[in-house]
């Protein structure tokens, strides 16, 4: 009876420790979580089919209006919205996107914002304690604050040490966090550490494909920097038909080689793949139907017309580099079109 006595009082005060401490740091918080508000966005786009929600997080990483955000579904739309802290409603601009790295970079009209610096991002151990911000569940689609959960780094590893249990187009180190950011819009938040440093973007919902468990997780900023610098460089973005390159005589077709894109159904169809000719080029390539075309050569192709745009720039008789997505790996192919080998 005195051990059970003992027990219970070491645990009274025990918790009510971590009380104590818990309190001192939500007090020391509140300064922080009023600094990181204004650098948060809501986004707000394509959504609505199969139960999909229609928005997602993202924050401002420049003064001009740049926000950092997850590249997903949402952004599949000619509007996208972007809310900022005190409820302006802008349209946003896509600046350019990474498949690899699964995140995107928007542009919206505004100047001279409050937003995270990127030069020292903050670097994180097992243990240290983090705020992430988002807008999950979509709470809050005006002037209201975005969402913020406290919680501390669990561990670090890579998604491709998970031995394929979670599907990711990312491979790379994370920090998983014990706070429950794995919630529908919490995609494209913000990390933090306790003093409001930017540490990382809040990945994608992921889900353990062996137990079904929810994977809460963030993708370091320094692993995210040089494809943001090279998005806002224009090194990733679409380059249409404004660089001046001229198309030649003879341009290669999806016909020479074997592949039947989806139909033009949306004004931003993306281009998948219905059809592979059989005995074509693409298909001894290994191209598939479904598959999802990301890549001509290293020009990054959002759209239908964005790959057929690009693809009137290869001459008929050089080799067409695609790299797609299939399921959740990128897979990259050389295809020699029909009648030039």
């Amino acid at each position: 009876m005195k051990q059970f006595c003992l027990q219970m009082l070491i645990s009274f005060f025990a918790a009510l420790c971590c009380y104590t401490n818990v309190f001192a740091a939500g007090h020391s918080f509140s300064g922080t979580i009023d600094t990181v508000q204004p650098k948060m966005v809501k986004i707000y786009g394509a959504g609505g089919l199969r139960g999909l929600e229609a928005y997602q997080s993202g924050f401002l990483i420049s003064n001009e209006g740049h926000v950092l955000t997850v590249w997903s579904y949402v952004l599949d739309t000619d509007e996208v919205t972007a809310v900022l802290d005190d409820g302006r409603r802008l349209s946003s601009e896509m600046v350019g996107f990474d498949p690899r790295l699964e995140i995107a970079v928007l542009k919206v009209d505004v100047a001279d914002v409050d937003h995270f610096a990127r030069n020292e991002p903050a670097v994180l151990q097992p243990g240290s304690r983090v705020l992430a911000f988002s807008n999950l569940y979509g709470v809050a689609n005006g002037d209201e604050p975005t969402s913020v959960l406290h919680g501390s780094v669990s561990a670090i590893t890579t998604l491709s040490a998970r031995r394929g249990a979670y599907q990711s187009l990312y491979t790379g180190p994370i920090y998983i966090v014990d706070a429950m950011t794995n919630n529908a819009g919490a995609a494209g938040g913000a990390l933090t550490d306790r003093r409001g440093n930017l540490a990382g973007l809040l990945g994608k919902e992921l889900r353990n494909t062996e137990n079904n468990i929810w994977l809460n997780y963030s993708i370091p900023l320094s692993e995210l920097n040089q494809a943001i610098d090279d998005i806002l460089a224009g090194k990733v973005r679409p380059r249409g038909d404004d660089t001046g390159r001229k198309k030649p005589e003879q341009p290669v077709s999806m016909d020479d080689l074997g592949i039947v894109l989806l139909p033009n159904i949306l004004n931003r169809t993306p281009p998948f793949i219905q059809y592979v000719q059989p005995n074509s080029p693409a298909a001894e390539a290994g191209i598939k139907a479904d598959d999802l075309i990301l890549y001509v050569d290293t020009t990054v192709v959002q759209t239908r017309s964005e790959l057929l745009e690009e693809i009137s720039y290869i001459d008929k008789l050089d080799v067409v580099r695609l790299t797609v997505q299939r399921g959740q790996k990128l897979v990259a192919f050389e295809i020699i079109a029909a009648g030039s080998k």
